[in-house]
């Protein structure tokens, strides 16, 4: 692919490349340890843990040498405002299904996962169901699984990951890799905006990456969404459940499976009905994003940023009483989130504290969103409203669950080839003795579950650095045992979104430094760049044109 000239020479630049200041692991190590402790209880979204979470990044944003992003306001302009909506379902709700003259009743946990994005604390309804494939209208792809459809007032389900590639279109759809158009949350909102009462999606561990226990685990507490417009039911299906909703229903799951990978599928009536009863605790909350910025040295650069992300967030502690008894009296409740994400946040005020004594030519904005593990809600109310405009934003480097095993040889910069600073990367991993991680299909949707992905849907080149602790990316290749190294990374996968996702004192950080100082080094390189970056296709997401 023939880059542009000013993208080229972004790449080329020399000034681009000079030597950023360098971390100091106890830094970080320290800023971890606490953020991940259970005085912080998790840091979840409208808990107490998470107000703690804030005060204590704006705190060390300002001992850093931070700006704020809103200087003079009342609060100390470290902190933009993040309205949110929680729902949290109560006892006694249901969904059941009328079919071929029975009732089937699953059990919510076990066989069913449901809440509302509604805003109603009562939701009660009788919808027809409707199976529409994967849920996709992608004009590129010419493809539309809704047919011209109504589905207003229906209740859809759907399947998770994208139609797959085939002998005659290996590239359909990414291929092998996830597209937007796999993930859940394009789902639920373009059922939404269909006017559909609601959505379940049917679960499998090949379709979502993910076993049952992670929505599972997501709808038992309190969910979060920014007001207005949602589904009145968003939901998951087990697919034991499935096969039998199907079957009752005289359908077989794997034949409409098999229709839905065509593109003459047509919505499927199931001849069977939801029976929704719901009450929720529905209230409103206000979040923070902390944002600092180190402003820029030069008088026409200092108007353009790079921004360094990193969410603050995690899932909190699990307020439900105990049962009784001293055993559950001892649960571990607390969803620590030590590397999802303390360590990218950790990180970020490591770096802060450096860039804040050699400013680069760009204005340098340090992020931390609030709200990611709730549907990237922190980041997406920041690129409503941010700091500089997005069209003078060079690119966001995301930091999301850092590497905790040791040093590696390369990096992953999964994300990065869609732009020009996949060049510009190369060239910051080979002065610091690295090579990029080869490039592998995102099988995870790696790529649009983190924050990066609200700049790049916004027009902004960004990325997630070195995401390989638990995506479809994940290679690194480790400069010591690397048996070893490769089993702890991938036994992470029984830590992700569980209360053992703990810190440890044993763990060797310089991994994590290792990566923290390759994002820091390649916001500099691009901070100090005569160009910002470009879009190889020009912007895949048809938004903000650069």
């Amino acid at each position: 692919m023939r880059l542009l000239p000013l993208a080229l020479a972004a790449v080329l630049s020399p000034s681009a490349f000079a030597q950023a200041p360098r971390l100091a692991e106890p830094v970080l190590r320290g800023h971890l340890a606490f953020l991940a402790d259970d005085l912080l209880e998790g840091r979840g979204t409208g808990q107490r843990g998470g107000a703690l979470a804030v005060r204590y990044l704006e705190t060390q944003a300002a001992i850093a040498g931070l700006q704020p992003a809103w200087p003079g306001a009342a609060d100390g302009g470290y902190r933009q405002k993040v309205e949110i909506e929680g729902s949290r379902l109560l006892p006694g709700s249901a969904v059941s299904f009328e079919v071929g003259g029975q009732r089937l009743a699953p059990e919510t946990g076990k066989d069913i996962v449901f809440g509302t994005a509604s805003g109603r604390p009562d939701l009660a309804f009788d919808a027809p169901l409707l199976f529409v494939g994967y849920g996709v209208a992608a004009p590129e792809e010419h493809w539309d699984d809704y047919k011209g459809v109504d589905v207003k007032g229906r209740m859809l389900v759907m399947m998770v990951n994208d139609p797959q590639p085939t002998a005659q279109e290996p590239q359909r759809f990414g291929g092998q890799a996830y597209t937007w158009y796999g993930r859940w949350m394009y789902k639920f909102e373009e059922a939404a905006r269909r006017g559909a009462a609601g959505v379940l999606l049917i679960h499998t561990l090949p379709s979502a990456s993910y076993p049952w226990s992670v929505p599972a685990n997501g709808f038992s507490r309190e969910r979060f969404h920014l007001a207005g417009g949602g589904n009145g039911v968003e939901g998951w299906l087990h697919e034991g459940m499935a096969r039998r909703l199907f079957a009752a229903a005289g359908f077989e799951l794997d034949a409409l499976r098999a229709q839905a990978e065509r593109r003459d599928f047509r919505p499927v009536d199931l001849k069977a009905r939801a029976r929704v009863a719901l009450k929720s605790a529905i209230r409103t909350v206000e979040q923070y994003n902390v944002v600092g910025i180190v402003p820029g040295t030069d008088p026409r650069l200092k108007r353009q940023a790079v921004v360094y992300s990193a969410h603050w967030d995690h899932l909190g502690i699990d307020e439900a009483a105990p049962e009784g008894g001293a055993a559950d009296a001892r649960k571990d409740r607390i969803y620590n989130g030590a590397i999802d994400n303390a360590s990218g946040a950790a990180a970020l005020l490591a770096m802060a504290a450096e860039a804040a004594k050699r400013p680069a030519l760009r204005t340098q904005v340090f992020l931390w969103p609030a709200a990611e593990e709730q549907g990237l809600l922190g980041s997406a109310a920041y690129v409503r409203n941010p700091v500089l405009p997005l069209a003078d934003t060079a690119a966001d480097l995301n930091l999301d669950s850092l590497n905790f095993v040791g040093l590696t040889r390369d990096i992953g910069v999964p994300g990065a080839e869609r732009s020009s600073l996949i060049e510009t990367a190369a060239v910051v991993a080979r002065n610091m003795g690295l090579k990029l991680a080869p490039r592998v299909p995102d099988l995870s949707g790696a790529y649009f579950r983190a924050d990066h992905f609200n700049f790049a849907k916004a027009g902004v080149p960004a990325f997630n650095v070195g995401s390989a602790v638990f995506s479809g990316d994940g290679h690194f290749e480790f400069a010591h045992d690397h048996a070893a190294s490769s089993e702890k990374m991938v036994g992470f996968k029984r830590d992700y979104h569980q209360v053992s996702d703990e810190y440890r004192a044993s763990w060797d950080l310089a991994g994590m430094l290792q990566q923290a100082q390759f994002t820091f080094n390649l916001g500099y390189a691009v901070a100090n760049a005569e160009a910002m970056p470009r879009w190889k296709r020009g912007d895949p997401f048809g938004n903000v044109k650069r």
